[in-house]
C-alpha cells in the first residue's frame, strides 16, 4: 500500500513541478529572448542566429527556476492533498508522517541531482556552444548597421554615422572611419577614413555603394593620401560584430574551472593567479556545486505543513508562511553565493548553512509527530 501512496504522491508531484516549471520558464525566456533582439536590431545577426542563441539559454533558465519551482510544487502537492482530505487517510490508515517527509526528501535528492547535472553539464555546454554560434556568426542585416545620427560601431575597429536617410531608402553625408583594416580592398592595408555625400545598399544587401566622396588614407609613415571618387562599392559581407564571442566564466566547462581553482599556474582562458579572477572562479564553483544543495533544506521546510491541523487558528496561513521561508532562504543563498569566494570562512558558512541545518528541522519535525501521538 506504501508503494501505491508513494507512486500517487510523485505523480502529484511531477504534474505540479512540470507544470510550473514550464510556465514560469516559458515567461522568462520570452523575456529574455525580446532582450536578445539587439543582436539582430543593434549588431546585424541573422534570425536563425538569434533563435538558435536564444533557445540554447533555456537551460539556464531552468536551472535558476528549479529550486523555487520545487518548493512551490511540493506546497502545492500537500495542499492539495490536505483539502481533498487525503491526508487524513492516510494518518488513520496508520502511516507515519515521518515517512511521507521521508518520501519528499528522497524526491528533494532526485531534484538536487537534476540541478547538479544541469549546473555542471548541460548548462556550460550548451551556452559555450550558443557563445561558438555568435563568434562564428556574420552579418546578415547590413542595414541595421546605417542609421540616422548615430555612431555605430557594433563592428569591432569600424564606426559608421549617417546623417539622414531619405524615403528612397538614399544616405545622406556618410562618414565612415575604419580603424580595423576591415576595407582592406578599398583603403588597402592601412586605416583610413571615407567620406561620401550619398550613398545606396545593393539589392542583395551585402555592398554599400558610396557617390562623390573621398577617402582618407594614413601611410606608415604618417602622411596622408586623398583619393577622391564619384563612385565606389564597399563590400560588407563576411564582417562580424563585436559582440562577446569569448566564453564568459559560466560557460566555462567544470572541469577546466575546477583544473583551473586546483592548479593556480595553469593557463586557461577565464583563468589566472589574480585575487578578483580566483575570486570568481570560488564563486562560479559554489553556485555550480552549492547552490542544488539548498533544496533538501527548503523540502524539510515545506514538510512542517504536514503538522499543521486545521483546528488551529494559524492552520490557513501556514502555507503561506512556510512558503516565505522557503523563499527567503532561496534568496539569502543566492545573496550569501555572491560573497562566499571572498575567503574560505564564507565558503564554509554558506555550505554550512544548509548541510547543518537541515539535521535540525528534520529532528524538529520528528519531535512534532511525537507530541500528535502518530505511529
Amino acid at each position: 500500500m506504501k508503494k501505491t501512496i508513494y507512486k500517487y504522491f510523485f505523480y502529484e508531484f511531477v504534474i505540479y513541478f512540470t507544470v510550473t516549471l514550464f510556465a514560469l520558464a516559458a515567461v522568462v525566456w520570452t523575456i529574455q529572448a525580446v532582450n536578445y533582439l539587439d543582436l539582430v536590431t543593434e549588431d546585424g545577426h541573422a534570425f536563425t542566429t538569434y533563435f538558435y542563441y536564444s533557445l540554447l539559454t533555456l537551460s539556464k533558465v531552468l536551472t535558476k527556476l528549479i529550486p523555487f519551482c520545487f518548493l512551490t510544487a511540493i506546497i502545492l502537492t500537500i495542499i492539495k492533498f490536505e483539502r481533498d482530505n487525503e491526508l487524513i487517510v492516510l494518518w488513520t490508515s496508520g502511516l507515519n508522517k515521518i515517512h511521507v517527509v521521508n518520501l519528499i526528501f528522497r524526491i528533494s535528492v532526485l531534484v538536487m541531482l537534476l540541478q547538479l547535472l544541469l549546473t555542471n553539464i548541460f548548462n556550460p555546454t550548451l551556452l559555450n556552444f550558443s557563445r561558438t554560434l555568435l563568434k562564428n556568426s556574420q552579418l546578415q542585416f547590413i542595414p541595421s548597421l546605417l542609421k540616422e545620427k548615430q555612431f555605430n560601431d557594433a563592428v569591432e575597429g569600424l564606426t559608421i554615422f549617417i546623417e539622414k536617410k531619405d524615403e528612397n531608402q538614399i544616405y545622406k553625408n556618410i562618414f565612415i572611419r575604419d580603424d580595423g583594416k576591415i576595407l582592406s580592398k578599398i583603403a588597402g592595408s592601412s586605416s583610413s577614413t571615407i567620406f561620401a555625400k550619398s550613398g545606396h545598399m545593393s539589392e542583395d544587401e551585402k555592398n554599400l555603394i558610396l557617390y562623390n566622396g573621398n577617402i582618407q588614407k594614413l601611410n606608415d609613415d604618417g602622411d596622408v593620401n586623398i583619393i577622391q571618387f564619384q563612385k565606389t562599392t564597399l563590400n560588407l559581407s563576411g564582417i562580424s560584430t563585436k559582440s562577446i564571442s569569448e566564453p564568459k566564466m559560466q560557460e566555462t566547462p567544470t572541469m577546466q574551472i575546477l583544473l583551473c581553482f586546483t592548479q593556480n599556474n595553469i593557463v586557461r582562458h577565464n583563468c589566472d593567479d589574480s585575487k578578483k579572477s580566483m575570486m570568481d572562479t570560488k564563486i562560479e564553483i559554489n553556485k555550480r556545486f552549492g547552490m542544488p544543495i539548498y533544496i533538501p533544506l527548503i523540502s524539510l521546510i515545506s514538510c512542517f505543513l504536514l503538522t499543521s491541523r486545521r483546528d488551529k487558528k494559524m492552520f490557513y496561513l501556514n502555507k503561506y508562511i512556510y512558503f516565505f521561508i522557503g523563499v527567503l532562504i532561496l534568496v539569502l543563498a543566492e545573496i550569501i553565493v555572491r560573497y562566499s569566494g571572498i575567503s574560505w570562512n564564507h565558503t564554509i558558512i554558506y555550505y554550512l548553512l544548509p548541510i547543518g541545518t537541515a539535521p535540525l528541522f528534520y529532528l524538529a519535525l520528528i519531535r512534532a509527530f511525537k507530541y500528535e501521538n502518530l505511529s
